[in-house]
């Protein structure tokens, strides 16, 4: 909230890259209850499945019924699957005000999923691409994706990386230990500030 609060003042716009998953879940509540100007908020997605937004799977249907409620259902909102190609709309917004990310066991982030075809490009820290398709068949479940290459996420102010449990403690430890896995590419870099944040179990 301070980062979109700072991006109001100081340009009377904030953008959030928001995430799917178990462990935002909370935390978009209470979000989604604060009194805070959320009509000057535009909110899009790290990545989808490509599934309507009505299916259980939808990382969009997930932020309509925990995020963009309550004060918060008068912020924009950018879906990444289902409407036009979302890349000159996302270009708008650079640099990003605030990405969340959660963090799978692999150490895949948005869906930047480990053995997938095109991971190399799509990790790359300066891709001419904001967004990458991804074939089904990776990722949990195996649906097609699209997710924001390493080269869009880089072009934000602030990434908050959100994990629970013991298991992915030891993956953000063996990542900052030097284990090649694609939230590395975060952790190693300097350009963006990253904080990831804990918790010993999760947060649905």
């Amino acid at each position: 909230m301070a980062a979109l609060a700072r991006a109001i003042e100081a340009r009377g716009h904030g953008s959030l890259v928001a995430t799917g998953g178990r462990s935002p879940g909370r935390v978009y509540d209470r979000l989604a209850e604060a009194e805070f100007a959320w009509e000057k908020v535009t909110v899009t997605l790290s990545d989808e499945r490509c599934v309507a937004a009505c299916d259980p799977n939808s990382n969009e249907g997930l932020l309509r019924a925990r995020l963009l409620r309550g004060t918060a259902v008068r912020a924009d909102f950018i879906p990444l699957y289902g409407a036009d190609d979302p890349e000159p709309r996302l270009r708008a917004l650079l640099p990003f005000d605030a990405v969340m990310l959660g963090m799978g066991e692999d150490g895949h982030v948005a869906s930047l999923i480990p053995g997938m075809p095109g991971l190399a490009a799509a990790l790359a820290p300066d891709g001419a691409d904001l967004t990458q398709n991804v074939a089904e068949g990776w990722g949990a479940p195996p649906l097609a994706r699209i997710t924001l290459t390493m080269s869009a996420i880089l072009k934000s102010r602030l990434v908050l990386i959100l994990t629970a449990g013991e298991a992915k403690r030891r993956v953000v430890e063996a990542a900052y230990g030097g284990a090649d896995l694609p939230v590395r590419a975060l952790l190693a870099q300097t350009r963006v500030p990253v904080r990831v944040h804990w918790s010993p179990n999760h947060d649905d």
